[in-house]
């Protein structure tokens, strides 16, 4: 009832005359891609298929939606009301699980939403910052990136979070001035992935790390499905840096050089920077930079294998992105869930028994 309640909060856009309400077209859009469906269609079968269980739920006064229906709602709906709803449940949904704000290691990134382009413009889709809670596994906002601009996105996004006392990372596309003194501002620390768009900083690292000799470091090896992988994790703190480039609350430069060997034999090596506001252990750093990329292994990765994400065809309006929010609304909800299976296994369940889906929610209170 509690989610009912804040999806009934969501401004409708359409005539007052319109038949549905809004609320319960977004639960039963929802309780349909907790149990598999990609699409609207597939939405609007899920609705006429279980229209008596989903009564218990919601009146459906009028029966059960078209696809036409979810379509043309999807299609004018604004997308910051959906955003804000779904920041409304996340902070509902932390309360009701014991988490609070989130603590460790905070993760931003975009992902291109490969199908869901304007007519004309597939070298354009549309891309969808997300905003990651490595320590929880959940997603705490999310949001369209305004004309494309990942930057842009990611800015207006961390006005409106509680992010003290957290390390948020982002790759290098982010490490410029404004990024850093938004971190800072939400009183939380940044690590910034550190390329040559950065020239004068990027530079500053190079030499540094060249001139400081044998520092203290930290190395993993690992071996898995034929390959061997080795990091080692090193920090040299900004006061060593012989150039002082300008950039806020910087305190120190990691560096991970990396080895890996793949199964027929071939050698791949890397050495990647990282801009930090605090010093860190390297131990620390390695760790870091490890949870940065659960973002792609545990929420974009799976949004593509699970909810065919990527082969989803909806373009017009503000539809992709509206329904790219109903995802990552059922990928916490199903991540949330204690049972100890994959997401795929949990969704099928869903799909075959009822009580299983009311645990889905039964559980958050």
């Amino acid at each position: 009832m509690s989610l009912l309640s804040i999806l009934r909060e969501v401004r409708d856009p359409r005539d007052q005359n319109s038949r549905h309400d809004l609320g319960e077209l977004l639960f039963v859009a929802l309780a349909a891609t907790l149990c598999g469906a990609k699409s609207c269609v597939e939405i609007a079968e899920f609705a006429e298929s279980r229209e008596e269980e989903l009564k218990e739920f919601v009146p459906l006064r009028h029966g059960a939606p078209s696809h036409d229906t979810f379509s043309r709602v999807f299609r004018l709906l604004d997308p910051a009301e959906l955003s804000r709803a779904f920041a409304a449940f996340m902070t509902g949904l932390r309360s009701a699980l014991g988490l609070g704000a989130p603590r460790g290691v905070v993760a931003i990134d975009a992902k291109a939403l490969r199908r869901g382009y304007e007519k004309g413009r597939a070298f354009m889709p549309p891309l969808m910052v997300s905003v990651w809670d490595a320590e929880t596994r959940l997603t705490i906002a999310s949001t369209r990136a305004p004309g494309g601009s990942e930057v842009k996105g990611t800015l207006d996004l961390l006005k409106c979070l509680v992010l003290k006392g957290c390390t948020v990372t982002a790759d290098a596309l982010h490490c410029h001035p404004a990024m850093a003194e938004a971190v800072l501002a939400a009183k939380a620390h940044y690590a910034l992935g550190l390329k040559a768009n950065h020239a004068p900083l990027f530079a500053a690292a190079e030499a540094g790390f060249a001139a400081a000799g044998a520092l203290a470091f930290f190395e993993t090896k690992e071996q898995a499905h034929g390959r061997v992988e080795w990091r080692k994790a090193s920090i040299l703190p900004a006061s060593r840096l012989k150039a002082k480039p300008n950039f806020p609350g910087l305190k120190a430069i990691g560096r991970i050089e990396a080895e890996r060997t793949g199964a027929n034999g071939k050698r791949e090596t890397s050495i990647r920077y990282v801009a930090l506001s605090r010093i860190l252990s390297p131990e620390k750093l390695a760790s870091v930079v490890r949870a940065h990329w659960s973002i792609e292994n545990q929420l974009h990765w799976t949004l593509d294998v699970v909810f065919d994400e990527d082969d989803a065809r909806t373009r017009k309006d503000n539809a992709p992105e509206n329904l790219a929010v109903i995802r990552r609304l059922a990928h916490n909800i199903l991540n949330a869930h204690p049972l100890d299976k994959p997401l795929a296994s949990k969704m099928r369940r869903a799909n075959w028994s009822k009580d299983f889906f009311l645990e889905l929610f039964t559980h958050m209170r």
